[in-house]
Order: structure tokens, then C-alpha cells, then sequence
């Protein structure tokens, strides 16, 4: 709600007075002397300090000091199962009572969401340390110091609303003394800039006269929408949520972009996604997710019992970032549920006689036969999703309403315009990886294709 409040005007005047305090003294720097490449990330930090300290008070610098010595003492052991523990121990403290609330009380509350302000940067704070200790696991000499955790944490742009950026990707970044622009990037920052300008006013517009959010909280008025309207209502939740997503992340990219980074991505869009293995609205927790959890356990992902252990731990962690209710729990279990079926259905049609009919017929009508699969599966990710977006009375009337009540005609009528458009996704990722990869795509894994 930030973004899209009076405070906005705060938010983008902190990211303006960044970026004229960088190139300020970017272009001050030599006359006195100074290499800025070479000290551009402690300028970022001292700002971003700064700009922390005014807005939130001493009594939040010094908690969120707290939390950056704790998990840089334990960084020094080197222990990557200590840095876990003391990391996911920080982070409960602010999601479990009665922790939170004695923390909570630390910010004097002097303006209007200014507790948002206070769980999201400590939260992102414990993240970016978190991320900061497990690198310094990896570290074959030496250790990375006090100084190189602060400049990465107090990055303004990153420090309230993400994306986390991993450790490793900010210090080698930030470090680049061999700064130089691509063709045309200026115009596209520029042109990304007043994108998203232009979204900001469209996403408040929506706000004032679009209820997409505020429908499906009377359930008397849901209940009497066909299904057609309640399967495009809860479409669009997920759409106006990755909307917001995108444009949050976009300005704060746009921002990074100009200071030399490669930030996480925004979100993929919603109607492109397919598969829960890409279904995530932060890029960046996603990417650290991944990296420090997913990845480090799965492995390649082919091994059952390895996937379900690392979809537990990932989730596990997730529903702690978000914070343990039990809406967390329903959403956080049906997402890693959907993540394993996945595999199993993967591996149960690697299998004869499945792979060998696959292989019999044609390609055209092996990607028919998935992008059924694939209709379906875009809906049970519309429906998991639609719980941690509104309530779960919402989604199990969508849910009843499409599956149950609707067939045949409403439940095959609603596959089929998303079968067309899951085709039409397909094909546009088939021919993008033909233009990365102009080798022939050539079926791998039981007939799944590359291009997939």
C-alpha cells in the first residue's frame, strides 16, 4: 500500500537523492583525489545508513545493527548449519509472538505504515545477512569483513523492499571498477523509467475504480457471479498482484540498473507461467531460495525423495518469511504438493509404455498432449494462489465452481481458452530458444523438450 499512498512521494524522493548523491560524487570524487569506482559502495552504504537512520530513528539502526553482528560473529565460524540456526532464529523472533511485538515497540511509529517500513527491512536485513554468512562459508582465505556486510546491507534501493540480491552477485558488482554503458542502455533505462511512471498512475486508477480485491470478500455477491466471471476474477487477483510486483520492483531495478548492477528480474508474468517450478512473485527470495536451499539439496531434481526434501525445507522457510498462520500453511503445503506432483508425473511418463507412445507420435501432437497438463496446471496455480491473495472460502468457492459444479460445459469451455493461450506461450519460449540456441531441439528427459 506504500507505493500507492501519499508516502509514495517519500519513497521516490529517497531513490532521486540517491542517485544525484552517487553521480554527485562520482564526478566530485577525482578532484579530490579519490578513485569513486573503487569507493562507490561505501558511499552507497553511508547513504543508505543515513536515509535508514532519519526515517526510522536510532532505536531501529541500532536492532538492525543487532541483527548484522550476530550474524556476522557466527559468519567468522564458518559453519553453514550455525549460520542457518542463528539466521532462521533472527527471523522468528520478528514473525512469533511475543517477539515481534517487544521489537516492534523499538519504533516509535511517528507516521502512517511505518510499520511495514520496520518488518520489511529488518526482514530483508536478516536475508541479506543470512546471504552474506553462507558466502563467507565458501571463502577459501580469509574472511569478508564488517565493512563489505554493511555496504551490502544498507543499499538503499534493496534495503525496505528487496529484491535480495545474493552477496556474492552485490560484492563482485559493486566492486567492478571497469564501468562502462552498452548501446542504447540510457535510453532503455529511461525508457523503463517512464514504463513504470505510467503503470504507477494506471495501478491507482485501478485502486479507485476496479474491486478486483475487495469482491471477493462478499461472499453474498460472489456467490451469485457465473462462472465465467468468478474464474476471471480470480485470474485477475493474480494478474493485478504481479502488476504491482513488477512495477515495485521495476522502479527499484531501474534505480540499481543506473548504479552499474544486474538486480533480480521482476516477477514473470502470471499468464505465462505453466509449471510451479517458475510460480514466484519475488525474483529475488526466489533466487536465494534456490541457491542456499532448493538447489543445495535437489540437486538436479531427479531423485524423488532429494525433491521432497528440498521443496520441505524451502517451504518451510517460506512460511516463516511470510509468517506462520495458518492460510500460510494451507498455501505454503499445496505449493510444495504441486511442486513434487510435478516430478512424479514427469517420471511416471518417462516410463514404458508412456515414453515409448511419446515417442511414436509426432512432436506437434506430443506438445498437444502436454499443454493439457500444462491448462490444468495453470489453474491449480491460479487457485493456491488465490489463498495468500484474498481467503481460502474465496478459493474453495472457485474451486467447487470450476471443478465440481460447472462441469462440463463451464470447466472444459474455461481449459480450453487457457489450453490456446498455454499453447501460444509455448510456442513463443519454443522460438526464443531457437533464436538462444540454434542448435535443433532435440527431445531430452523421456521426450521433454528443450525449448520447455
Amino acid at each position: 500500500m506504500m507505493w500507492f499512498s501519499t508516502f509514495r512521494n517519500h519513497i521516490l524522493f529517497a531513490l532521486t537523492g540517491h542517485v544525484i548523491f552517487a553521480k554527485i560524487f562520482t564526478l566530485l570524487a577525482p578532484k579530490i583525489g579519490i578513485h569513486g569506482c573503487k569507493h562507490r559502495s561505501l558511499i552507497f552504504g553511508v547513504y543508505g545508513g543515513l536515509a535508514v537512520l532519519i526515517t526510522m530513528g536510532w532505536t531501529f539502526m541500532a536492532l538492525v545493527l543487532s541483527h548484522c553482528i550476530i550474524l556476522y560473529s557466527v559468519a567468522l565460524v564458518k559453519m553453514k548449519w550455525l549460520c542457518f540456526v542463528a539466521g532462521l532464529t533472527t527471523l522468528a523472533s520478528l514473525k512469533l509472538e511475543p517477539y515481534n511485538s517487544w521489537q516492534e515497540t523499538l519504533v516509535t511509529g511517528s507516521f502512517d505504515l511505518q510499520d511495514i517500513l520496520f518488518y520489511g527491512g529488518c526482514g530483508f536485513s536478516i536475508m541479506r545477512c543470512m546471504s552474506f554468512a553462507l558466502e563467507n562459508c565458501e571463502k577459501k582465505d580469509g574472511n569478508y569483513t564488517f565493512s563489505d556486510l554493511l555496504r551490502y546491507n544498507f543499499y538503499l534501493p534493496f534495503f525496505f523492499f528487496g529484491p535480495i540480491m545474493t552477496f556474492d552477485r552485490f560484492h563482485a558488482q559493486v566492486n567492478n571498477t571497469q564501468l562502462t554503458r552498452k548501446d542504447r542502455e540510457m535510453w532503455n533505462i529511461t525508457t523503463k523509467a517512464l514504463v513504470h511512471l505510467g503503470v504507477i498512475l494506471a495501478v491507482d486508477v485501478f485502486f479507485h475504480y476496479l474491486y478486483i480485491l475487495t469482491i471477493p470478500n462478499d461472499m453474498k455477491l460472489v456467490t451469485k457471479l457465473s462462472d465465467w466471471c468468478l474464474a476471471g476474477l480470480a485470474y485477475s487477483n493474480l494478474v493485478y498482484d504481479w502488476v504491482k510486483a513488477a512495477m515495485m520492483f521495476g522502479v527499484i531495478n531501474t534505480v540499481a540498473t543506473l548504479d552499474h548492477l544486474d538486480p533480480p528480474q521482476p516477477p514473470k508474468c502470471i499468464t505465462m507461467l505453466y509449471v510451479f517450478a517458475e510460480t514466484h512473485f519475488d525474483r529475488g527470495i526466489n533466487d536465494w531460495l534456490c541457491k542456499y536451499v532448493y538447489d543445495y539439496i535437489g540437486g538436479d531434481h531427479d531423485q524423488i525423495f532429494k525433491e521432497l526434501l528440498a521443496t520441505f525445507c524451502t517451504f518451510a522457510i517460506t512460511t516463516l518469511w511470510l509468517g506462520p498462520c495458518e492460510l500460510v500453511y494451507i498455501w505454503s503445503f499445496f505449493n510444495c504438493f504441486g511442486l513434487n506432483f510435478e516430478l512424479w508425473v514427469a517420471k511416471l511418463f518417462s516410463l514404458p509404455p508412456f515414453s515409448t507412445i511419446e515417442r511414436m507420435m509426432g512432436e506437434a501432437m506430443s506438445r498437444r498432449i502436454r499443454g493439457v497438463f500444462n491448462a490444468a496446471n495453470f489453474w491449480t496455480i491460479v487457485l493456491y494462489n488465490v489463498l495468500a491473495l484474498n481467503n481460502l472460502e474465496f478459493a474453495k468457492l472457485v474451486g467447487r465452481r470450476l471443478i465440481f459444479k460447472g462441469f462440463p460445459l463451464s470447466s472444459l469451455s474455461v481449459l480450453l481458452v487457457t489450453y490456446c493461450g498455454v499453447q501460444l506461450v509455448k510456442e513463443r519460449e519454443r522460438q526464443q530458444a531457437l533464436l538462444d540456441d540454434p542448435e535443433p531441439v532435440k527431445p531430452v528427459d523421456g521426450g521433454k523438450e528443450k525449448a520447455e
